[in-house]
């Protein structure tokens, strides 16, 4: 191409340069030109600048995502929360056993101290001292009395001997120490427990200490004046014992004498056929009154014959009346059951043997023709026998 020729295409093409300007103005609009990169690479530069970049986006949107659940999280829980939550815990722990001691120490200190009583002999009625009757009662008198005898009949293997197992004269076994050793025991009806304390020396001394002094040591609740009132312990002369009820001095309500016929500490030994009495039941006016149970220890490998082992029935005054029920134990160990009906310690006969001297007073259950017979001359008093003769109280 000559320079002509150039010359002439550069204007026409200005030409038309200078009429497209024209008609833009003339439409009112105005072309954007292209933004372009030269080079090799201006492609993808291009494609860069016009498409934002994704990955960006997703890490910003994450982030936001994660500041506003942990602004829904600040709103919701606070983050003292748990802290003030355990230490809440913590206080009202503190307070519940703060709250606790406090109450121990109450009852600590409502809880009176047990003090021992010695009753002198112008406080308490005069009761028995005889010689061992031959009549008897159950352990315990709410039991039928069938179960009664059958269980009595079984336990008949005891021996009353002393058993020396410690010093005679150490000191700290004293009243108090022996009294609230023993009380527990007769307040859980634990007999053979009784029976063996009453039969250590300590427990022998003690009583033995009483011996012709009309007097006795109290454990328990008293009245106003200071006379046994409540639940408590007393024990006697002649190793015998009694708990249960009192009322402003005397045995009243529900309770337990027992007596243990024990050989003196430092004498021979002697084999008896009864080793211990009891009565269990009701008392008012110092005396068992009200229904109840006599009962016999009984060594069956002295007795020779038929021996009475448990009366059970109303008693007045210590005295058998109304209808009674009584069993037998013989040396073999056979039981056998009777009945009688007494008037103030007087049986009904069931058969008059005057001729001879003698009374039926028990008839057989199984066979009414069979009877237990007693001298005429002992038909009256019948009862507790030891509660009634005159001598010191017991």
């Amino acid at each position: 191409m000559n320079l002509l020729e150039r010359n002439n295409s550069e204007k026409e093409e200005q030409d038309r340069e200078k009429k497209k300007q024209e008609r833009e103005r003339e439409s009112g609009k105005r072309a954007v030109p292209e933004r372009k990169y030269a080079g090799p690479d201006k492609e993808e530069r291009n494609r860069e600048w016009k498409e934002p970049k994704i990955p960006v986006i997703l890490i910003l949107s994450g982030i936001i995502v994660v500041l506003f659940l942990c602004i829904i999280v600040l709103l919701v829980v606070p983050p003292n929360r748990r802290e003030s939550d355990d230490s809440e815990a913590l206080q009202q722990n503190m307070l519940d056993y703060a709250n606790e001691q406090k109450q121990n120490d109450n009852v600590a200190a409502d809880t009176p101290t047990s003090e021992i009583i010695v009753v002198e002999p112008s406080e308490v009625p005069e009761e028995p001292e005889a010689a061992v009757p031959e009549q008897t009662t159950p352990e315990n008198p709410e039991e039928t009395k069938e179960e009664t005898y059958t269980q009595e009949s079984n336990t008949i293997d005891k021996t009353a001997v002393v058993v020396d197992i410690e010093d005679e004269d150490d000191i700290s076994y004293t009243k108090e120490f022996i009294m609230n050793e023993m009380m527990p025991y007769f307040a859980d009806n634990n007999l053979d427990a009784v029976w063996d304390l009453a039969h250590l020396k300590r427990y022998v001394k003690l009583s033995a200490g009483l011996k012709n002094t009309n007097s006795y040591y109290y454990q328990g609740g008293t009245d106003s004046s200071g006379k046994p009132d409540g639940i408590g312990l007393a024990i006697y002369e002649n190793n015998t014992y009694y708990y249960g009820s009192w009322s402003h001095g005397v045995r009243s309500g529900d309770g337990r004498w027992i007596r243990f016929y024990i050989d003196e500490i430092g004498a021979k030994t002697t084999k008896k056929v009864y080793q211990a009495h009891s009565y269990s039941g009701m008392w008012s006016n110092d005396l068992p009154n009200g229904e109840g149970a006599e009962h016999y220890e009984v060594d069956i490998t002295q007795a020779s014959d038929n021996v009475i082992q448990n009366v059970v029935g109303n008693f007045t005054n210590g005295l058998y009346d109304g209808e009674m029920y009584a069993n037998t134990i013989d040396y073999l160990g056979n039981v056998q059951e009777w009945d009688g009906i007494a008037h103030q310690g007087v049986f009904e006969l069931w058969r008059d043997m005057s001729s001879i001297g003698e009374c039926a007073v028990w008839r057989c259950k199984t066979d009414p023709e069979e009877c237990l017979d007693i001298d005429k001359s002992e038909n009256k008093n019948q009862g507790m026998r030891e509660l009634l003769v005159s001598g010191p109280a017991k």
